[in-house]
């Protein structure tokens, strides 16, 4: 039986004479971006007073963002960043759900690419906002000599530290905390998913068909949890999205 391997996720392009990069992944985030443009338009484009269908689940997860990722974050901006922070999060819940939805099956944040380029516009935006309400000089100021800490401790370690973290440990993080999570789901599915195919239906044997279901049992108990896990991620990722914008319009120290 063939094991899963990083395999699952190089895709050639989508037909003879195409672009290298127009793959799979490239199309199904265009058509998650697509789907989330077309939700927000049906749920809001004529609202009712009193909400039904797409527009009352639209207003709950408008509210969830709201009241879970940018208030606490961002206090009185949040308004102002909800359109942003709200697409974020649809987008890349879109994105992992793909990987549980039959005949796709694959989650579009498994490939770095997508993810980092999230990460870079949070990340940019952060830096702008830092530089235009802090200014520059005081925007790394406040990061590296934060109140009350002795200015020779912070030049010496607070200060190094800190540069390492704005300009490389928080976006690299960013992006890839959501890709390792997804990239991890996608291989434990595929792994199991291979072992209750290959030992019930493939191969089927005596002794190897209650190993085959046992790997169908644990695909689906897998499918439920990383239904879980892709939300989770979604959430953590705009929730260090709207803190570090909030970082940037007000310093934490």
């Amino acid at each position: 039986m063939p094991i899963p391997g990083t395999d699952l996720f190089e895709f050639p392009p989508l037909w003879d004479g195409a672009p290298a990069w127009l793959t799979k992944p490239v199309l199904l985030a265009l058509l998650a971006a697509v789907i989330v443009c077309g939700l927000g338009w049906a749920a809001f484009a004529r609202p009712r007073l009193v909400p039904r269908g797409l527009q009352n689940a639209g207003e709950y997860a408008y509210v969830f963002v709201r009241d879970q990722i940018a208030r606490p974050f961002l206090g009185a901006d949040a308004d102002r960043w909800m359109g942003f922070l709200l697409t974020l999060f649809l987008l890349t819940l879109t994105w992992n759900l793909m990987g549980v939805v039959p005949l796709i099956q694959f989650p579009v944040a498994s490939h770095i690419a997508f993810p980092a380029v999230l990460a870079a516009v949070v990340y940019a935006i952060k830096l702008y906002l830092g530089f235009k309400h802090q200014g520059f000089a005081g925007f790394f100021r406040n990061a590296m000599f934060p109140p009350g800490l002795p200015k020779a401790l912070a030049l010496v370690l607070y200060a190094p530290i800190e540069l390492i973290y704005i300009f490389v440990t928080a976006p690299f993080t960013h992006a890839v905390r959501l890709f390792a999570n997804m990239f991890a789901g996608h291989m434990l599915l595929a792994f199991f998913s291979a072992v209750g195919f290959w030992f019930t239906i493939a191969h089927p044997t005596l002794p190897g068909f209650p190993v085959g279901v046992l790997g169908v049992a644990v695909t689906c108990l897998l499918t439920a949890f990383e239904m879980f896990i892709q939300f989770l991620q979604a959430y953590l990722f705009t929730m260090l999205a709207a803190m570090y914008l909030g970082d940037a319009l007000r310093p934490a120290h």
